[in-house]
């Protein structure tokens, strides 16, 4: 593995919150504007820790969204700078704790702090080990043209290009209509060939 479980757990629920944004969503809509949504996708990653469950806590986490956005795809020493910050202005303290059952991983801020607070910390923290680890390139947008969905690949070969399978069968429709209509546009071919050309591209698609 290319990251320590908990690290990639850690980038998991981060883009899981980042793609909360109606750019990225499944729904596009922003599916971070309750505090419903807020306590749904906190259980769905089993996210410990204090919860208030009152508006302010929802804005202070939908400002965190948009920090990690910008942090998730910033050059590497502008990284540090940000990781740095956050830890710094959270006081942040590492130590090895062990709950639910989770094996022994590190935490660095209490869990009574602000929850956004501890978002932006867990975040910061999974970037240590992934900067150390010289693994930026594996932090990714969607190759997608009407998605900005962010996604980390942890592939042996790196070639994860979209967030989502829907992302993916997406494009690879329209790539399969660009080619058709492309060669259907092609002088002197008989209609015949067109036909069979795009029923072999058909096949390749559904295959």
């Amino acid at each position: 593995m290319i990251f320590t479980h908990d690290t990639v757990a850690a980038l998991g629920f981060m883009a899981a919150l980042a793609d909360t944004v109606p750019e990225a969503s499944a729904s596009g809509e922003d599916e971070l504007e309750t505090q419903a949504q807020l306590a749904a996708l906190l259980d769905q990653w089993i996210y410990t820790g204090r919860r208030d469950g009152d508006a302010r806590e929802l804005d202070e986490v939908r400002a965190a969204r948009d920090r990690l956005r910008h942090l998730w795809l910033l050059p590497r020493d502008e990284a540090v700078d940000e990781v740095n910050a956050i830890l710094a202005e959270a006081n942040a303290l590492p130590r090895l704790v062990n709950h639910d059952d989770l094996g022994w991983h590190i935490h660095a801020v209490s869990f009574d702090s602000p929850l956004a607070q501890r978002i932006l910390v867990e975040a910061a923290m999974s970037f240590v080990d992934v900067i150390r680890a010289d693994g930026l390139d594996r932090l990714r947008e969607c190759d997608a043209d009407d998605c900005t969905g962010l996604f980390v690949d942890v592939s042996k070969n790196g070639s994860r290009r979209f967030c989502s399978t829907r992302c993916g069968n997406r494009m690879a429709v329209r790539a399969y209509r660009a080619r058709a209509n492309e060669e259907g546009a092609q002088p002197g071919q008989p209609a015949s060939t067109r036909s069979i050309t795009r029923a072999s591209a058909a096949s390749t698609v559904r295959r």
